[in-house]
C-alpha cells in the first residue's frame, strides 16, 4: 500500500502494518545515540514547490504523497544540519486524536509541551498534535530487526545525504514512515481505545523558523472513547477538550495546531 496507506480499524491493524515493530529495551541509550548521529527523513523543498506550493493547510493529499515519499526523492540527512537548511523539508507525522462526547460535541486531545521535549522552539506551547521525526536508526534498523534479519545494515553517505544500500529485494517492502509514526505514538502516549485513522492533509508554514524546515502529514485518529493519556512526562495539562473552547484561544497553540484547528474544525 505504500508509505501512507490509510483507514486502520484498530491498534492491532496499525501494529500489523508496521511490520510487528519490536520494542527496544534500552530506549534511553537509543536517544543518546540519536542526539549525536541521528539522520532524519527529508525531501528537497524544491520538489514540494514543484508539486504545488501552499502556505497553511492542503487537503489534497493524493497530489503530494506518492511523489514526496518516492524512494527516488527521500533521503536521510543529519538532523542538526537540516534543522537550519530550508533547502530540505523534514517529513513529520502529526496525529490528532478526535472524539465526539455524549453531547455530540467535537473534542480533541490537547496538551502543553514541557521543556524536556526535543524541539526547544515549541516549549511551553499548547498543541493538538502528537508526532515527530522519522529517524533512519529508529525506523529502518528496528524494522530489519523485527523481520529477524541478521545482515548488517549498510549506509552510503555523501554530499547528497544518506540512503539505504540495498541488502536485498526484501528491504523495498519496509515502510519507515509508518514504523516511525508508530514509534513516536508509543513513546509519547497510551492509546487505550479502538480507533480509525484518516490521513486528512498536509501542513506547511514558511512564516516561522521551525516551519520552514518541516512538512507535516496530518492524521486524524477517531477514537471510540477519550482514553488517550500521556506516557512522556513532558506532555502536560493534557486531555480532551471541546473544539469550541480551543478556537477562541488559538494564540496559545503552536502554529501547526493553529493551522489544523482552523482548517479542520472551524
Amino acid at each position: 500500500m505504500g508509505l501512507l496507506g490509510r483507514d486502520f480499524r484498530s491498534r492491532e491493524d496499525f501494529g500489523s502494518l508496521c511490520l510487528r515493530l519490536k520494542s527496544v529495551p534500552e530506549r534511553k541509550d537509543a536517544r543518546v545515540l540519536d542526539a549525536r548521529t541521528e539522520r532524519v527523513l527529508v525531501v528537497p523543498t524544491e520538489l514540494f514547490r514543484r508539486l504545488g506550493y501552499f502556505q497553511g493547510f492542503a487537503r489534497d493529499v493524493d497530489r503530494y504523497l506518492e511523489t514526496l515519499f518516492s524512494a527516488d526523492h527521500v533521503s536521510y540527512r543529519p538532523r542538526n544540519e537540516v534543522e537550519q537548511d530550508p533547502g530540505f523539508k523534514q517529513l513529520i507525522p502529526y496525529v490528532i486524536f478526535c472524539h465526539r462526547d455524549g453531547q455530540g460535541r467535537r473534542t480533541v486531545f490537547q496538551y502543553t509541551r514541557g521543556t524536556g521535549q526535543g524541539e526547544g522552539r515549541l516549549h511551553r506551547k499548547r498543541s493538538v498534535g502528537i508526532g515527530g521525526h522519522i529517524s533512519m536508526v529508529d525506523s529502518i534498523v528496528e524494522s530489519v530487526e523485527s523481520r529477524g534479519e541478521s545482515e548488517e545494515l549498510r549506509v552510503e553517505s555523501g554530499e547528497s545525504g544518506s540512503r539505504l544500500s540495498t541488502l536485498d529485494s526484501r528491504l523495498s517492502t519496509l515502510d519507515p514512515y509508518r514504523v516511525g509514526m508508530k514509534r513516536e505514538l508509543e513513546e509519547e502516549v497510551f492509546i487505550d481505545t479502538p480507533y480509525t485513522e484518516r490521513c486528512v492533509g498536509l501542513i506547511n508554514d514558511d512564516l516561522t523558523e521551525v516551519g520552514r524546515v518541516h512538512l507535516g502529514v496530518v492524521h486524524c485518529f477517531d477514537v471510540e472513547r477519550p482514553a488517550v493519556r500521556p506516557r512522556e512526562p513532558d506532555i502536560l495539562e493534557s486531555g480532551f477538550r471541546p473544539v469550541e473552547e480551543l478556537l477562541p484561544n488559538l494564540a496559545e497553540f503552536e502554529t501547526w495546531s493553529q493551522i489544523c484547528l482552523e482548517a479542520l474544525f472551524k
